[in-house]
């Protein structure tokens, strides 16, 4: 009973964090904030989810922080990755579409509908949004998406619907791209707050994909994805399935890379 209560609290605090960063999103849409007031903003949120949810209590201090990590994390990302057309509504289709399955699955349907709606809400959004697209989402929509992903995974993790490491393989093709990435920035020694187009999406723009071509193969990568996440909830943990992806990812990084560099001495020339 303790833990149901718990679990319902979570939800609620969820929804007024994301009221919270919608409004200074929208104000930073347009007037720019600076990034420092941003991330103060982004970690109180996450601060009142992990104490809300009680992580804190229930599972420790280092799985609380590990949490609170991973949700300010998501939040940005997912404003990194809203960078072409059609990439992050189709990331919140996929994603909480699966999230939904999972949680009929789990024979949760409230849960299950809370996340469809999102889902439906995205679908509705991609109409627009998909190449060529007539309407954006900016901060406002993609920094409380990020949030969202977040304290659905965890609220989902409580209820008993699916392992920690689900949300990481559903939202693994944003994951791996900005964490890779900002990797990669940091061990060069770049500020890793400055604007870039680093991205791996990004340098296929560069290279002359389209914004479609890059938003198809993506959905390609999200299915899959989502597909053998769902297959894995029978798995204690899925660290096949974990390889095999890590070995997809990387793969498809190197060849990207390798082009990269070819596009750079071509236009060098």
């Amino acid at each position: 009973m303790r833990l149901g209560i718990v679990v319902h609290f979570t939800g609620v605090v969820a929804a007024g964090a994301v009221d919270w960063l919608f409004i200074v999103s929208l104000l930073d849409d347009m007037h720019n904030m600076p990034v420092k007031q941003r991330l103060l903003v982004h970690f109180l949120a996450a601060a009142l989810l992990v104490v809300g949810s009680g992580l804190l209590t229930r599972e420790g201090i280092v799985v609380a922080v590990a949490m609170l990590l991973f949700t300010v994390w998501m939040t940005n990302l997912y404003n990194f990755m809203d960078g072409s057309d059609g990439l992050a509504g189709g990331m919140a289709l996929f994603g909480f579409g699966m999230y939904g399955i999972a949680a009929l699955l789990g024979d949760n349907d409230t849960f299950a509908m809370l996340n469809f709606s999102v889902a439906a809400a995205a679908l509705g959004f991609l109409y627009y949004n998909f190449p060529p697209a007539k309407v954006f989402m900016g901060d406002a929509g993609s920094i409380p998406l990020g949030f969202i992903a977040a304290a659905m995974g965890l609220w989902g993790w409580q209820l008993g619907c699916w392992g920690v490491w689900f949300p990481l393989l559903v939202f693994s093709p944003f994951i791996v791209d900005a964490s890779v990435t900002l990797v990669k920035r940091t061990l060069r020694g770049v500020k890793i707050t400055e604007a870039h187009r680093e991205h791996y999406y990004q340098r296929a723009i560069q290279m002359g994909w389209r914004h479609r071509q890059v938003a198809l193969v993506e959905y390609i990568l999200m299915l899959g994805v989502g597909a053998s996440a769902l297959w894995s909830l029978q798995q204690a943990l899925p660290w096949q399935v974990f390889l095999v992806w890590s070995g997809i990812y990387g793969s498809l990084m190197l060849v990207l890379d390798v082009r990269w560099k070819e596009f750079i001495r071509g236009r060098n020339e």
